[in-house]
């Protein structure tokens, strides 16, 4: 009979972890880019259990150079996705209706690092040079700035500048196709550094000093989504749990940089070059506590909307309900 108990009592045992393990409601996270520290907050949730101390199952799906994020939870192979705010705008606008449901990145690290050997000290010595651009959504703001700048960007005369598409590195500026390229304070302008280069021999504009700030990694759902009752309500849990592991990841970065480097799959990381990622991601998560400032979010519009054209192609009239506090006011009260 004991031996039968403790059959029981063992078979018991194993059982209740899969029931709660099959009472976890799933969610699906989309990232903009790969694995690396720029997400480490939510590595993070997943490896300290923040996740399952809400009840939650997370996928977290890394991005990459032919990965669309607001295409991706379009087609349904997400719940919610990481992506910067001109290009969430502009999907609403052409009809994807994405909501801002939090915004742990308090600023942005976009800037546009140029070789101060190339005579380029400040944004009237653009014309007549060319300048790499990321696209996929990350273009948004460079056309903004020209446009408000007066800057032509079709390279035709002496007075615009040659945009170059430029792949996800830094290879044009240390080849010397262009004179400045497009870097995140956390990632590429490291590499321009580990290249030999230093501070002295760089200018940067960033985006945000130059006065046409827009934000970065936010959080994205789909509006109907938000009209059922239980997605809500995952979705509390989720920024809950994700804020508490961008707090967790700033207090450690290194340990935070160790968790990305073991999920990245693909072996690319490096422990050094996170460690410098997280030290520099931390910066721009420092204050914010998850939820959206309505100026940032204005400056952001109105950035957008001042330099409408044919060559700023994010949005053309004032979004409506492109963002919520409805998630965040219960996640953080």
């Amino acid at each position: 009979m004991k031996t039968k108990l403790i059959g029981a009592a063992l078979a018991f045992g194993l059982a209740a972890p899969m029931a709660q393990a099959q009472d976890l409601d799933e969610v699906t996270l989309q990232l903009k880019w790969v694995t690396q520290a720029q997400f480490a907050g939510y590595y993070v949730a997943e490896a300290q259990g923040f996740y399952e101390e809400e009840g939650l199952d997370v996928t977290i799906k890394p991005g990459g150079p032919d990965i669309a994020p607001e295409q991706v939870i379009a087609g349904g192979g997400a719940d919610v996705i990481v992506t910067w705010m001109a290009a969430g705008l502009a999907a609403r606008e052409r009809g994807v209706p994405l909501v801002n449901i939090a915004q742990p990145f308090a600023t942005g690290g976009l800037q546009l690092t140029c070789l101060k050997e190339t005579g380029v000290e400040s944004p009237e010595d653009f014309p007549g040079r060319t300048l790499g651009v990321w696209f996929f959504g990350n273009e948004y703001p460079f056309y903004a700035w020209m446009a408000q700048l007066g800057v032509d960007t079709d390279g035709a005369d002496e007075d615009g500048v040659t945009v170059l598409k430029q792949a996800f590195n830094v290879d044009p500026l240390l080849q010397g196709q262009a004179d400045c390229i497009s870097t995140m304070t956390y990632n590429e302008y490291g590499q321009v550094l580990d290249a030999g280069y230093t501070a002295d021999d760089l200018v940067n504009f960033n985006y945000l000093e130059e006065g046409v700030g827009m934000l970065e990694d936010g959080l994205y759902v789909m509006e109907e989504n938000l009209e059922d009752e239980a997605f809500q309500d995952k979705m509390v849990r989720f920024v809950r749990a994700s804020m508490k592991g961008w707090k967790y990841a700033e207090e450690n970065p290194e340990e935070a940089a160790q968790i990305v480097v073991d999920n990245d799959m693909t072996g690319a990381q490096t422990i050094d070059h996170q460690v410098y990622m997280m030290g520099e991601v931390a910066k721009l998560t420092a204050g914010s506590n998850g939820a959206l400032r309505e100026e940032d979010y204005r400056q952001t519009v109105d950035t957008l909307l001042s330099a409408v054209s044919e060559d700023n192609p994010a949005i053309t009239e004032e979004p409506e309900g492109a963002w919520t506090h409805a998630i965040t006011d219960q996640a953080l009260n």
